[in-house]
């Protein structure tokens, strides 16, 4: 069929620089080379035994297999529990409510609060999911600078009067996937007086609170005064328990919200599979001890891959936070695409370019700390021996 069988929609969405890298690969492992792959943000780590267990039985019981058509009153109160015990923040089970992973919730939020036309405010550089709930609702997608000369936080002073009268949510996340940086908590206080005063929600993705290394614990969006009353959070299991697969995550907060989101999502879907529910659960009120464990393998790692590169010649800055590293390109590549392909053939090393995540996002590159230190090391070598940094 040609493209007028499919919708101006699909017809936009196109495969990119994506299609381009995972062709590179596939051709360099039929010549037999080795390939390193620090383009994917999908943790290496396992999940906790008593979670797995948790799902491993409920899988067991055959009553589990039926549709949910609701959250277990157990499991909204989990949630309640870890916001109680890891953030100092009280939440109600009517402020909570359980997503099919962080980006399917991120895809159809943007229908509960916009009518074509109406404005969403992401972050460029930012995660491409982020202007995708505004896409999908046929809004208006804006995008505020994040620029590494303000530190990679917003200047909300400088977004146009006019783009933020007719602005229905703004999208932030902190840590920030992808430039790793986190916002100082001087910067909430802020933006929540910034939403109040132009009535706008605020919808924060909270994925990496629990892997920062920047001597503080990851806070919660929902720490500070009065965000309740300006938005929700996206609170995911997939990087703190490794359970990307599970798709299992939360939204949180402002319970108006909340309801309404609800409301969406039950004309769309029957519930959680039980099985990840009683997961969650588990993962939620259970020993978490490997989550510090694991972030302090995380720290390693990002000074290891950080220092390394900076030892052979490339200067790339320690990450504060998330589980990847954002790195200026060298001088002499065309763009961010160039140094990825390039770097990929001449070392097997897969990079994200920059350019994924936005205009911004050009000149840099993401790598994902998804590899042991001892393949750190052989990276390391790899790209010195290589004289890709000498040129």
């Amino acid at each position: 069929m040609d493209s007028s069988h499919f919708s101006t929609l699909i017809n936009d969405f196109k495969p990119g620089i994506f299609g381009a890298l995972n062709e590179k690969k596939e051709e360099l492992l039929r010549e037999g080379r080795k390939v390193y792959n620090l383009s994917v943000g999908t943790p290496d780590f396992r999940p906790a035994p008593h979670v797995m267990k948790a799902m491993q039985d409920a899988c067991g019981n055959p009553e589990n297999y039926k549709y949910s058509l609701a959250d277990l009153p157990e499991l909204l109160e989990a949630v309640c529990y870890r916001y109680e015990k890891r953030f100092g923040v009280h939440i109600s089970t009517d402020e909570v409510m359980s997503v099919y992973g962080s980006q399917e919730a991120m895809a159809h939020i943007g229908m509960v609060f916009c009518d074509p036309g109406d404005v969403i405010l992401v972050p460029n550089p930012g995660y491409p999911m982020f202007e995708m709930s505004g896409i999908m609702a046929k809004a208006d997608v804006q995008y505020y600078s994040i620029e590494e000369k303000n530190g990679y936080l917003p200047d909300l002073e400088s977004i146009p009067e006019e783009t933020l009268k007719r602005t229905k949510y703004m999208i932030v996340s902190y840590p920030l996937n992808p430039v790793c940086v986190c916002a100082p908590d001087e910067f909430y206080v802020k933006l929540i007086a910034f939403a109040k005063k132009h009535d706008i929600v605020i919808l924060h993705d909270n994925a990496y609170s629990d892997i920062t290394f920047t001597g503080k614990p990851g806070k919660s969006f929902l720490s500070f005064e009065g965000a309740k009353d300006v938005g929700v959070e996206f609170y995911s299991l997939s990087k703190s328990y490794n359970l990307t697969g599970a798709r299992i995550s939360f939204v949180v907060g402002n319970r108006d919200i909340i309801s309404r989101f609800r409301l969406l999502r039950s004309q769309i879907d029957y519930g959680i599979f039980y099985p990840v529910q009683l997961a969650a659960i588990a993962a939620l009120t259970g020993p978490d001890d490997f989550i510090e464990e694991q972030r302090e393998q995380y720290a390693a790692r990002n000074r290891a891959l950080c220092g390394g590169l900076r030892s052979i010649g490339w200067n790339v800055p320690d990450s504060q936070g998330t589980m990847f590293v954002w790195a200026r390109i060298p001088e002499g590549y065309e763009s961010s695409a160039d140094f990825c392909m390039k770097l990929m053939e001449q070392t097997g090393v897969i990079v994200t370019p920059g350019s994924a995540f936005g205009s911004n996002g050009e000149g840099f590159v993401r790598m994902a700390l998804v590899v042991d230190l001892e393949m750190i090391s052989e990276i390391i070598r790899v790209l010195d021996a290589s004289g890709i940094f000498r040129r």
